[in-house]
């Protein structure tokens, strides 16, 4: 997709107004929104304020960022083409109120500063329920009808936490400058509420804020919105309600969806969809209640939409079936995926057993099952941070946050090269988890560990606890790998990446399974209303060209002519294997 279609062009050339943009899966929304985001630029000429481009994730930025600098060599001279600011939400109000002004409303002696969870004085902020203690870190906080209330999500279960007694746990952390991810937005709403003059200013700085994938929006982030749209910024959101899976924090969708209805907020949709294939489409479509339109062309079998059955013992060899088949149909299995509901089922499945070994060795464990299994290099990265800032004594507080943020924090970049380098590597790092657990694995491990903390004494100044080599003892560890080595399966090609669906949102995978159980494929059918619904219709969207929904064989014969009705086709009944020259 080059030009802009008629929908594309009409949000680029509205008004410098708050819009409210919903846009189907695939729409192009990353495009129209750096477009729109030069044109008013253009428009802004040489005024002062800036305009703040806001997602959710890293990857979203890094992609508005690159297509920024691209399109912005076309403006003019003197329209202040650097007067953007394309961050996360959150990086957003750390930037311009956490890390600036939020410490005189916690009423902290120093500078606000994020935890992550793993600081050993978080210990001592603990929630007391019936039935055992929760940490601060884990717990949520929401805004209804404009006050805060603080709770912990289990799946669907919400136990929400007194008021007056969680405020007291929050501001006493808050008073060490602490504060956590969630707890990072109630305390920006309360600086601009107890601050207004940092209020006025911000709004006078970033007159016009756009906000993509604005169905993640849930009600703490809404609420700093409100304020600052009450205060005189433009508020413009972008996004798809029906792809609004995070309702545990708030973020179900509503505040896009009826956000239109306000007052001097101009509505309009992105109807087209560039990603799926028309078969694809069409069963979306019949999920969600909309009539989007196919870009694409149809393609022969075995591409398109199917189910077939499954049980639980025969998972890992429909999961082989089906990295055949992509590799097979000449589409990418690198980029494409097996999805759940779930971590524990997507950890399962990807051959992350539970960890094995006690204490911080459990935890190295979990660090190479993450890089060597899942190839996910972050996680395996925080979690190795965690177990290495264990090991060491009288780490300042805040010091493991900073790590996380190099570009807010460039002297710690010397120690985060390190410490990445010691994930990544198998041959002088973290030690490869197809050795024996017992003895190669944690005698090297042992070792490597030893030699990284020398020289974060030596390099940084932070010396190891004593008895190292008891906290890093090899009890409970097997006789045996950790990971089995590549099976027959793997042999034959690349491993398929198995997820959540929550993970893969934002994605467009060449082929997607979702592994679904009849609960999830009966809300998926039922429309968009429920989050589990939205969860089935999120699954649908990702995939490009092959689509296939595991069911339990033992609703196969309920579920089908349901799933027939709404577009699926019965795998098996379609030839296998035809080759794709080239894939869109």
């Amino acid at each position: 997709m080059i030009e802009l279609s008629a929908e594309q062009q009409a949000i680029v050339e509205a008004p410098l107004t708050p819009l409210a943009v919903i846009a189907c899966a695939g729409s192009g929304k990353t495009q129209t929104a750096v477009h729109r985001l030069v044109e008013m630029r253009r428009r802004l000429g040489a005024a002062r304020g800036r305009i703040a481009l806001l997602s959710f994730s890293n990857v979203a930025v890094d992609t508005f960022q690159k297509s920024y600098q691209k399109l912005a060599q076309e403006l003019p001279a003197g329209v202040g083409r650097s007067r953007v600011d394309i961050d996360t939400l959150d990086g957003f109000i750390t930037t311009n109120v956490l890390r600036s002004h939020a410490h005189r409303t916690m009423q902290s002696a120093h500078a606000a500063y994020l935890v992550t969870g793993s600081e050993p004085f978080l210990s001592g902020f603990t929630f007391r329920t019936e039935n055992y203690p929760l940490p601060i870190a884990d717990m949520q906080v929401g805004f209804r009808n404009g006050q805060p209330y603080f709770y912990y999500a289990y799946f669907e279960q919400l136990t929400e936490l007194d008021t007056a007694y969680a405020t007291g746990i929050v501001s006493r952390l808050g008073r060490m400058g602490a504060y956590t991810h969630n707890l990072g937005r109630y305390w920006c709403y309360q600086t601009l509420i107890a601050q207004p003059a940092i209020l006025k200013a911000l709004s006078r700085r970033y007159p016009h804020i756009v906000v993509d994938e604005s169905q993640d929006i849930g009600s703490c982030h809404q609420a700093i919105l409100e304020v600052l749209a009450a205060a005189g910024a433009q508020i413009s959101l972008i996004g798809d309600p029906n792809q609004g899976i995070y309702a545990f924090a708030g973020a179900d969708g509503s505040f896009l969806d009826s956000y239109h209805a306000r007052p001097g907020v101009a509505a309009f949709a992105l109807t087209r969809n560039y990603r799926s294939l028309p078969s694809i489409l069409a069963l979306a479509n019949n999920v969600s209640r909309r009539n989007d339109t196919a870009e694409r062309a149809v393609m022969p079998a075995p591409n398109g939409p199917y189910f077939v059955g499954y049980t639980k013992a025969s998972l890992p060899q429909l999961i082989d079936a089906f990295r055949a088949e992509v590799g097979a149909a000449g589409l990418n299995v690198e980029n494409s995926a097996v999805l759940c509901r779930g971590r524990p089922l997507a950890n399962e499945l990807a051959g992350l057993d539970a960890p094995a070994g006690q204490g911080l060795v459990k935890g190295f464990f979990a660090a190479a099952m993450q890089r060597d299994k899942r190839r996910d290099y972050l996680s395996a990265f925080k979690t190795v941070v965690s177990c290495v800032f264990a090991l060491l004594q009288a780490v300042p507080n805040g010091l493991q946050s900073k790590l996380m943020q190099p570009a807010l924090y460039p002297e710690m970049r010397q120690l985060r090269r390190r410490l990445w380098n010691f994930t990544r590597s198998h041959e002088t790092g973290l030690p490869s988890s197809e050795l024996i657990a017992a003895k190669q694995w944690h005698e090297l491990l042992l070792a490597r560990v030893k030699v990284l903390l020398a020289d974060i004494e030596a390099q940084f100044g932070f010396a190891a606890v004593d008895n190292v080599g008891r906290k890093l003892a090899r009890t409970g560890l097997p006789d045996a790998p950790l990971a089995i080595q590549n099976d027959l399966a793997a042999e034959r090609g690349a491993l398929v990446r198995v997820d959540t669906v929550h993970r893969a949102k934002g994605e467009s995978l060449h082929a997607v399974m979702y592994v679904a159980t009849k609960e999830h494929v009966q809300a998926m059918l039922a429309g968009v209303d429920s989050e589990l619904g939205r969860i089935g219709y999120v699954a649908i969207t990702r995939a490009k060209n092959l689509l296939w929904l595991a069911v339990p064989s033992n609703a196969l014969k309920e579920l089908s002519p349901a799933l027939i009705a709404a577009g699926f086709a019965e795998a098996g009944r379609v030839p296998k294997a035809l080759a794709l020259k080239a894939v869109a």
